[in-house]
C-alpha cells in the first residue's frame, strides 16, 4: 500500500526529528524528500520518503553499522503507520553511509562470486539487515551462473552465494558464516 499523503507523512517525520534533535541535543539538520524525488536511482531501496541527515553529530548515526539509522527508520515508519512489510518505504541516511555501504556490498559480491566460481563451493556472508541482504541478492542477479539464498533466523540471518543448480538443502546445514579471513599474523 503506497503512502497516500506524502506531505502529511513528511510533516510527521519532521516533527519527530525536531523533537529528537532538540531534546537529545543533537547537532543535526535534515532534508526530507517524498514521492518520486525520493526514489533510489540505483533501485536498491523501494523508498518513497528519503531523509538525509547532516551535521557534526551525523557520525553518531552511522556507528555500529548504521544501527541508529535503522532505528530512526523504524520509528518513522511506525509514526506514519506503515505495516512491517512496508518499512522499506522510509529511508534515512547520514554522510552518504548507505551509498558507501552499497558499494562495499557490491565489491563483496564480486569477490564472493569469484570465490564461488573458483571453488564451486557456497560462500556465506556475515549476518546483516534485511535491506543489506536484499542489496546482495540484487548484486547477484547479474551473474547467470550463480544464485543466492538467505538462511538463519532473526539477527543471525545471512546470505549464501552458490553455483546455480547447487543442492540448496545442504545450505540448511550451515551453522553460520565462516570466521573472517586473517592476514596470517593473527593469534592461534
Amino acid at each position: 500500500m503506497p503512502i497516500e499523503d506524502y506531505s502529511a507523512a513528511a510533516q510527521k517525520i519532521a516533527a519527530f526529528l525536531k523533537t529528537l534533535t532538540t531534546t537529545g541535543g543533537l547537532r543535526l539538520k535534515y532534508r526530507i524528500t517524498a514521492g518520486a524525488g525520493a526514489a533510489d536511482p540505483d533501485q536498491l531501496e523501494a523508498r518513497e520518503i528519503y531523509v538525509e541527515l547532516v551535521g557534526p553529530d551525523a557520525g553518531l548515526l552511522t556507528q555500529r553499522g548504521g544501527e541508529l539509522l535503522r532505528s530512526l527508520e523504524h520509528v518513522a515508519a511506525k509514526i506514519i503507520r506503515l505495516e512491517n512489510e512496508e518499512h522499506d518505504k522510509v529511508s534515512f541516511d547520514a554522510n552518504h553511509f548507505k551509498a558507501i555501504r552499497a558499494r562495499e556490498l557490491r565489491l563483496a559480491a564480486e569477490t564472493a562470486a569469484e570465490r564461488v566460481r573458483h571453488t564451486g563451493q557456497p560462500y556465506s556472508f556475515a549476518p546483516m539487515s534485511s535491506r543489506e541482504r536484499r542489496m546482495l541478492h540484487l548484486a547477484f542477479r547479474d551473474y547467470d551462473d550463480l544464485a543466492t539464498s538467505s538462511t538463519g533466523e532473526g539477527l543471525r540471518r545471512f546470505v549464501v552465494a552458490h553455483p546455480k543448480g547447487y543442492d540448496t538443502s545442504k545450505l540448511a546445514a550451515l551453522a553460520g558464516p565462516p570466521a573472517p579471513l586473517t592476514s596470517g599474523r593473527g593469534r592461534r
